[in-house]
């Protein structure tokens, strides 16, 4: 039989009553609130920076999927950006959505969490529903969130308190998927503590994927993105080997692709980048590797993408060479440093390593990007150019980094004196001079790995 406390939170939520705090209000964090508040909960927006919550109490948003527009009618009315975590103690479920990045060893930093479980606990109230989204390594939830709570408040997991751990799945700039039509892993702590969740973001979510654990769950976030980047590591390399062979990869991977089973495709570029892909699969490594067994497989992709931002500039070095121009002085503009296309997103960009290591090679190097301003590298900010036939004129060589929607190809292609398409943009477009990374034009460069 469930215990009284539960049964009264369930009952909360099905009449839409619980107040809701978000922890963290970035690229998950706020539109999870926005979509939490659209459902009709009151929701405490919470984050440590005051710039973030001035800006969204003017109504204007910073994260691209979130437009301005989707803030009316909500900021002050049921969505509330604070940065004071004292609201917690009138809130019913906490959602925390921070940060987990790697430290300089790249190993699992897991500071934001322990900060936010630290700041959260006085200010928690029985029966509150805890769900963790920052993606980490399988057993965080068990081992910083449960115990602390437990020994800090003197609580019993599952009638005091209720823990979750339901992995963020936010794929940035996609007009196909979102929050609500993305299926929902979640797992609990108790069966309470599940039952709690599936019944939070059941009422707002499409789908749900309850699991037996919050470390199945956990887990499963990691393998997703593990599968992605072994995966893009697999055809990065072997772009490298199909420049040396003579063969067109693009084409290799088209006809590929049509095979209706057992194949799914993979697209070469010039590294990984975002906060998910980069990262995720070294959390689980190193939680593998704590249990004594290395994962050289995962380790060894993770070395080839991180590798590609130097195999590219080293391509570039010899595409400028076969033109008869040095590295040292060589105008290079790269056309895109977001990490994927048609968003703003810089986090762990390719391009970002590929821009300093033309600077640190002698060369001259700025980028255009419709959706990224500005940039900093080391102390430095670093602005976006304007996109026109009078920039492209001016490179020794552009290369395109990332392939947004709104760039005129055609019009780069006709202007500059050479390009290299690290994304197959340039397809399409007719005329110039355009070299395309897994085509039979290798330069010279030296062998990725």
């Amino acid at each position: 039989m469930r215990e009284v406390g539960i049964l009264q939170l369930i009952d909360k939520i099905s009449k839409g009553t619980v107040k809701v705090a978000v922890i963290g209000l970035g690229y998950v964090g706020l539109p999870m609130a926005v979509e939490m508040a659209r459902a009709g909960y009151e929701v405490y927006g919470v984050d440590s920076d005051p710039a973030k919550v001035a800006k969204l109490l003017q109504g204007q948003s910073y994260i691209i999927d979130i437009g301005d527009d989707a803030l009316e009618g909500l900021i002050g009315q049921r969505l509330y950006p604070v940065t004071d975590v004292k609201v917690l103690e009138h809130s019913d479920i906490v959602v925390i959505c921070v940060p987990t990045p790697l430290t300089d060893e790249h190993q699992p930093d897991t500071s934001y969490i322990e900060t936010a479980i630290d700041q959260a606990i006085p200010y928690l109230r029985k029966q509150t529903l805890i769900i963790l989204e920052s993606t980490t390594y399988p057993g965080t939830t068990e081992e910083l969130i449960r115990p602390v709570i437990e020994q800090r408040r003197d609580w019993t997991i599952g009638q005091d308190f209720y823990v979750c751990f339901s992995p963020e799945r936010v794929d940035p700039g996609s007009v196909y998927f979102n929050i609500r039509n993305t299926p929902k892993v979640i797992g609990g702590c108790t069966s309470d503590c599940l039952a709690a969740g599936v019944a939070f973001y059941g009422s707002f979510l499409e789908q749900m994927v309850p699991v037996s654990s919050t470390t199945v769950a956990e887990a499963a976030k990691l393998f997703e993105n593990t599968f992605r980047s072994v995966n893009i590591g697999l055809v990065n390399e072997l772009t490298a080997a199909c420049e040396k062979i003579g063969i067109n990869i693009w084409e290799v991977l088209d006809a590929a692709a049509t095979k209706p089973f057992g194949y799914m495709p993979f697209y070469p570029g010039p590294g990984i980048g975002g906060h998910c892909i980069p990262i995720d699969p070294l959390y689980l490594s190193w939680k593998s590797e704590q249990h004594g067994f290395p994962l050289e497989f995962v380790d060894l992709a993770d070395r080839m993408n991180r590798r590609m931002p130097l195999y590219i500039a080293e391509r570039i070095e010899a595409l400028l060479a076969k033109e008869g121009k040095a590295m040292n002085k060589a105008e290079i503009i790269l056309a895109g440093v977001a990490y994927k296309k048609d968003i703003d997103d810089v986090r762990e960009s390719p391009a970002l390593v590929l821009f300093e290591r033309l600077k640190e090679m002698g060369a001259v190097v700025s980028f255009t990007d419709p959706y990224v301003k500005s940039f900093k590298l080391n102390s430095e900010v670093i602005p976006s150019r304007v996109a026109d036939s009078r920039l492209w004129e001016s490179a020794d060589i552009v290369v395109i980094t990332t392939d947004h929607s709104v760039l005129d190809y055609q019009q780069l292609v006709d202007h500059a004196p050479l390009v290299f398409d690290t994304r197959n943009a340039t397809v399409h477009c007719t005329g110039g001079h355009v070299v395309i990374l897994g085509q039979p034009d290798a330069g010279g460069a030296a062998a990725v790995g």
